[in-house]
């Protein structure tokens, strides 16, 4: 088996990212050489990247997972372009896994062709290293006001010649629209490439859905490959910081009482949400997201997480009222990258990265930040709290002074902070490590009984096998697979066009 597939979906967050992980697992687990790619993605869910000459990059989080589907490390092959938005009008541009900019969507109009070459240039060194390559699509390809600019949905199909399905989520409601929908405002070349569908999420039983997948066939000539049905427990690694904050209970949610209460802070411009899934893990841990200073104030624990904008959302914190609850806090608070930045006594930004001069910090912490021209981004080992830990660093902001203990001993000596009952650190990943989680979690409540151990690592396995699971069950994997197979495409019947354009 020899080839690629664009997995493209009817709306945002219609499960493209899981669809894709779940592939790439049935193919991995079948012995093939298999590798994920998206051409180009706009999240602040990010991880850092070891490279084959020990250089590290940055890629979005549902690339890193995807990988894992795969069994292969993260690598910015699998992600040449990311978009990383730091206010409602400008993004953050990494190419190849390397901050080269900020651009706005005028900008982008003009960068079009030279970020179209990078990525399929991208794309064929995977295809010509690995049997197969499944492609996940950005956004929607209906958004046909974005067509001209597309290097992810069927402009890459045009360019890459990709079979296409597309993955409509029903829980939403109207999916029958949005899969003929999407295929009746795409020009024919595009049509011609749309091979067929994947309802997600379905509730119920699917016999009262067949008769509308017979008329979908018959009005754009494409099958539906399957029904996947709703999967209530699945958590793992959400592309985007709206999809993770979609529900405010993290993770699989409390599963026993009493419970330690965590309240995680949903800032607006919050990166790397996946810092705090492996505490929800935790079968005594309940996490939730909040913005209210009433939940910062009766929490066991609060989480200060990593953020894009780290003045904007430090404004934002003291607008609330969020920051007086921090400050008024006499329990522990554990901050993580940007969040450990805010709790600093200043921040200082003298060339300008997001905040001309500087502001003050929270007090929390006897911390000075500057930021630095260039972005931080590396994989780090060390030991804290007694045991080995891991992590890495995607940050502008650098420790200018501490006068607090360290949290931690690595490679370039001390790292974090620890003053009183507040925690900080730049390493996101840490929580992510069982032996520190537990050691720290013990720290904070030692009458509480955690529960068995929790292997993190394993338990984002399982997550990614019980898609993999799904599909097998639920869909026809035989003609799924059989895509990646046809060397010449088909040009399926055009009639929704016919009737409806």
């Amino acid at each position: 088996m020899r080839g690629a597939l664009l997995v493209a979906g009817a709306t945002s967050d219609a499960g493209k990212s899981t669809v894709t992980a779940g592939l790439c697992r049935l193919l991995a687990r079948r012995g093939i050489a298999v590798a994920p790619f998206k051409a180009q993605n706009m999240s602040n869910n990010s991880v850092a990247t070891v490279e084959r000459d020990g250089t590290s990059g940055e890629i979005g989080r549902a690339q890193a997972t995807q990988a894992m589907a795969c069994g292969l490390t993260p690598s910015v092959r699998f992600n040449p372009v990311l978009l990383k938005p730091g206010s409602d009008r400008t993004s953050q541009l990494v190419l190849h896994g390397r901050a080269v900019g900020d651009v706005g969507a005028r900008d982008y109009v003009t960068r079009r062709a030279w970020l179209s070459g990078e990525v399929t240039r991208s794309l064929a060194a995977l295809r010509a290293e690995f049997d197969v390559v499944v492609c996940e699509g950005a956004g929607s390809p209906a958004e046909i006001n974005l067509r001209a600019t597309d290097i992810a949905n069927m402009g890459l199909a045009r360019a890459a010649n990709l079979p296409t399905i597309v993955v409509g989520d029903i829980d939403r409601g109207g999916v029958l629209a949005h899969l003929a929908g999407t295929v009746a405002v795409l020009e024919p070349a595009d049509q011609a490439l749309v091979r067929g569908f994947l309802i997600n999420k379905f509730r119920g039983d699917v016999s009262l859905l067949e008769p509308g997948l017979a008329q979908l066939e018959q009005l754009t000539g494409r099958p539906t490959f399957g029904v996947l049905p709703y999967m209530p427990g699945w958590w793992l690694d959400a592309e985007d910081s709206l999809a993770a904050l979609a529900s405010p209970v993290v993770g699989p949610g409390a599963r026993r009482t009493p419970s330690l209460e965590v309240a995680a802070i949903a800032l607006p411009r919050v990166s790397n949400t996946t810092d705090v899934e492996a505490l929800a893990c935790e079968p005594a841990v309940t996490v939730r997201w909040t913005t209210r200073p009433a939940d910062v104030a009766a929490a066991d624990l609060v989480i200060l997480p990593g953020t894009k904008a780290t003045v904007s959302d430090l404004a934002w914190l003291r607008a609330t009222g969020l920051a007086d609850a921090l400050t008024a806090r006499t329990g522990p608070v554990f901050a993580v990258c940007g969040g450990y930045q805010m709790l600093g006594r200043t921040i200082a930004d003298p060339l300008g990265i997001e905040y001309d001069g500087g502001v003050p910090g929270l007090g929390l912490l006897d911390l000075d930040i500057e930021f630095g021209r260039e972005k931080v981004v590396r994989n780090v080992t060390g030991v804290g709290l007694g045991v080995p830990v891991s992590g890495y660093e995607i940050h502008h902001g650098r420790v200018a002074r501490s006068g607090d203990a360290f949290l931690l001993r690595g490679s370039d000596g001390g790292e974090g902070s620890v003053r009183g009952a507040v925690t900080g650190t730049h390493w996101h990943g840490l929580l992510a490590g069982d032996g520190f989680r537990r050691a720290y979690l013990a720290g904070l409540a030692p009458g509480l009984e955690l529960g068995p151990a929790v292997a993190y690592q394993d338990a984002r396995l399982a997550q990614v096998d019980a898609v993999a699971d799904a599909l097998e069950e639920h869909c026809d994997v035989s003609a799924l697979f059989g895509l990646f197979t046809v060397d010449s495409l088909m040009t399926p019947t055009l009639e929704l066009t016919k009737r409806y354009l």
